[in-house]
């Protein structure tokens, strides 16, 4: 039986979906701005509803929508959200990014803030869980066709946030930037002082202003968090 991770202020239940809880996903939720107070809010590949449900609480958007091919990771994220003290606000759509990207801008509609932990490891090989490679790989949304659905449906003061492996920075970065999708933030992440970076979270609007760059280290040693990284989670972490 795979346990429910407890939040301080909502359960996310992961029993159904290949992709479970993770760092990358709390940080991305915890760091994007809310600081233009966006009024609607998109989650692309919600996996769990993690991320929706972290902006929820820290928001007052009337709309967090969230967008999920896979069908049991869809009807946990809908459970996940029902369950949750903002399950008026919060909706799910079990659809491939790209109609439903479609779809929103055949209705002229735009979000204000879209994030998303999107599926990576293009040059590992695939795992045999299908489930878990739709939610891993970059087989099945592309970046470019991410940042070209994202820019379709962004609200031309919104911001784009994203996490992804530190390899891929440069090269999102210009497919962003071909896009009309300028860097305005960037914080890349170590685990430890003398580990890698392995991970980038990265923002995005269609203006240009003074890139934002910082530098996160998650622990000082095993399960000793730094004071940067207890600062940006401790109102989601239980023992934060």
């Amino acid at each position: 039986m795979i346990k429910p991770f407890q939040f301080k202020e909502f359960t996310v239940h992961q029993d159904k979906t290949a992709m479970k809880v993770g760092t990358d996903g709390v940080l991305l939720g915890a760091w994007c701005t809310l600081d233009n107070f966006p009024d609607t809010i998109l989650d692309i590949g919600s996996g769990t509803g993690v991320i929706g449900l972290m902006l929820a609480q820290r928001s007052d958007a009337m709309t967090i929508d969230v967008v999920e091919v896979d069908e049991n990771a869809y009807e946990q994220t809908v459970a996940n959200f029902e369950e949750s003290d903002w399950g008026d606000r919060l909706y799910c759509y079990n659809s491939t990014f790209q109609n439903f990207a479609d779809e929103i801008a055949e209705e002229e509609e735009t979000y204000d803030l879209i994030v998303t932990n999107p599926p990576f490891y293009t040059d590992e090989f695939e795992t045999e869980s299908d489930a878990r490679n739709k939610a891993r790989f970059t087989s099945s949304l592309s970046f470019l066709e991410l940042i070209t659905g994202v820019v379709k449906i962004l609200s031309s003061d919104g911001k784009f946030a994203i996490v992804i492996p530190y390899k891929e920075e440069e090269n999102f970065i210009n497919l962003a930037k071909e896009q009309h999708l300028i860097i305005n933030r960037i914080c890349r992440v170590q685990g430890n002082e003398t580990s890698e970076v392995k991970r980038v979270l990265m923002e995005f609007s269609f203006h240009s202003t003074e890139i934002n760059s910082e530098h996160l280290i998650i622990e000082k040693e095993r399960h000793q968090y730094t004071e940067a990284y207890i600062n940006l989670t401790k109102d989601f972490y239980l023992k934060m």
